[in-house]
């Protein structure tokens, strides 16, 4: 079995893709593994999986420079065969582990030029010369590396042009993780929206609808705001006082919440790097059992009605929003058996057992290369 590193400068420890699915899988397959992260918690073993903290930096500029470096020093210091990247900061960092000799492994949760091109408060012509040239740099790296992991089949068919080891590792739930005891008839008039809370995610919107939904309807509302200025903002709003702002909550707190309520809401804005996205909320709600409230997008809508196990609206409509709610909610043995059919379709295809045997299958080619 082979001594495999990944690295992060950005994301926690106890990311869900990184350390709750890739790391802990690779452990239980034999694999030595060690999670390199950069938030100032100090070391420690956590599952089979050795922690080590590079130190945190204030600000992005010094995460992309000092915190960069200090993993870098980490990643030397442990002498691996593979190195597992999860940040586009770190690929300055994966070329000079290729510079050593090292195996390296790129892994692509976003489409990080598509990504640009949608940050509105840039102007235009930036946006193009950003993206253009984040792209170039993006090929000339993951051309010298090993290989490509990604969290989509879309952004999966951009790299496999770039890297013929390209393979996507999707980032559906892990079964049986969600599930609640709840029984459907003891469940409360509430939905649930649970994931980072921004405005292109919805939340005006979603926040406005709970004005025009039933009186006895709440929403239970699960992560941190991104922007606070926009928290402030909906908190004025009358639909607020409808809201249950919970905080991030750890996966036992996320369980809880899914066994109370009776949808789930995943109302992202139209932006072109959502459009092929594959939310993992909206496959953790199927996961627990309830149906899903989601953005009309064409992908999101195949998945969901063709199981019918989910209702498409438009999500920039806080009417369309509450009658969708509304309607979920007055029919509780419908929206039952929604969550039924989302539930099975997760047993059957997407849940994280399967995405499991694409990443050790993964590993096994590249070390025997």
């Amino acid at each position: 079995m082979a001594r495999v590193v990944h690295l992060t400068s950005a994301h926690p420890r106890d990311d869900i893709r990184i350390f709750l699915k890739e790391c802990r899988s690779l452990a239980r397959h034999g694999h030595e593994v060690t999670l390199v992260v950069a938030d100032g918690l100090g070391d420690e073993v956590r599952e089979g999986v050795a922690i080590l903290d590079a130190g945190s930096s204030r600000g992005r500029l010094s995460r992309m420079f000092k915190t960069t470096q200090r993993v870098y020093r980490k990643a030397v210091e442990l002498d691996a065969d593979v190195y597992h990247l999860h940040d586009p900061e770190l690929l300055p960092t994966g070329l000079r582990l290729k510079r050593r000799g090292k195996k390296v492994v790129f892994d692509a949760h976003e489409d990080v030029p598509q990504q640009l091109l949608g940050k509105h408060y840039l102007h235009p012509v930036m946006r193009r010369i950003l993206s253009w040239g984040f792209a170039r740099f993006e090929r000339h790296a993951c051309a010298r590396f090993d290989g490509v992991v990604t969290a989509t089949p879309h952004i999966r068919d951009k790299f496999t042009k770039i890297h013929p080891r390209s393979v996507d590792v999707n980032n559906f739930p892990m079964l049986g993780e969600l599930e609640s005891a709840v029984p459907w008839q003891d469940k409360a008039n509430e939905v649930c929206y649970i994931g980072s809370i921004a405005q292109i995610r919805g939340i005006k919107e979603l926040v406005r609808a709970m004005e025009a939904t039933h009186p006895s309807v709440r929403l239970n509302l699960v992560g941190g705001f991104a922007e606070a200025q926009v928290e402030a903002e909906v908190r004025t709003y009358p639909g607020w006082g409808k809201v249950h702002a919970l905080g991030v909550q750890d996966r036992r707190g996320v369980r809880e919440v899914l066994g109370r309520s009776m949808a789930g809401v995943v109302t992202l804005h139209p932006i072109i790097n959502y459009l092929d996205a594959l939310p993992i909320k909206m496959f953790e709600y199927m996961s627990a059992g309830i149906p899903v409230i989601a953005s009309n997008f064409p992908l999101w809508q195949q998945i969901l009605e063709s199981a019918d196990c989910g209702v498409c609206v438009d999500p920039l409509d806080p009417l369309a929003i509450a009658k969708a709610i509304d309607e979920v909610v007055a029919d509780p043995g419908r929206a039952e058996q929604m969550g039924q059919n989302g539930r099975r379709l997760i047993e059957s295809k997407f849940n994280w057992s399967n995405e499991e045997a694409k990443l050790i299958e993964f590993y096994g080619l590249l070390l025997s290369s």
